[in-house]
């Protein structure tokens, strides 16, 4: 069995540990727990992560934020990977820092990312994992607020929320949706 792990993210030094970054982030550190890496090839940055039996092929659009529907079809397509083994990572400003949502398709929720999926893919059935990334900010600063980098408080609690979506990522491949929607949702 294949799956496709999109996490969403900007390339570039200026976005890196950036809220909006949070699937690179998630996705490099499966990446290093595994000792496995990322290799550059068409519209992304692309790992091969094998558990109890699964290929994982993560995949960090290179295509930035707003673009990525053209990295997750190209891939899906490229690997043959159907719909139901496709999971999205991103960040959401509706969710509180740190909440963590599995869900099997819906809207964007205002995502341009999610909104470029949505328009290349021609559906919204396809699994996505919001990370919450809270909506400190003033009218107008929605942009500046997601580009920021994580207040001190949350770098704290970071690293164990980023750990429970690996745990999220593997489940989401050896026990299904369903299932890792149960334990994970709560």
């Amino acid at each position: 069995m294949k799956y496709l792990i999109v996490g969403l993210g900007n390339i570039g030094d200026e976005y890196q540990n950036t809220r909006h970054n949070i699937g690179f982030n998630i996705l490099d550190a499966m990446a290093v727990a595994s000792n496995i890496s990322f290799k550059d090839k068409r519209y992304g940055f692309v790992a091969e992560y094998k558990y109890k039996s699964r290929t994982f092929v993560l995949l960090k659009p290179s295509t930035y934020v707003n673009l990525s529907g053209r990295a997750v079809n190209y891939w899906m397509q490229q690997e043959k990977i159907p719909i139901e083994n496709v999971l999205v990572l991103v960040d959401d400003l509706a969710l509180p820092f740190g909440t963590l949502r599995i869900r099997p398709r819906g809207g964007s929720g205002g995502h341009n990312g999610l909104e470029n999926i949505n328009l290349i893919l021609g559906q919204q059935n396809y699994a996505r994992l919001r990370f919450g990334i809270g909506n400190d900010f003033m009218p107008g600063q929605q942009v500046d607020y997601v580009l920021s980098q994580w207040a001190v408080d949350e770098r704290k609690l970071l690293e164990e929320k980023i750990n429970t979506c690996i745990n999220i990522i593997q489940s989401f491949g050896t026990i299904g949706l369903e299932r890792t929607m149960n334990l994970y949702n709560n």
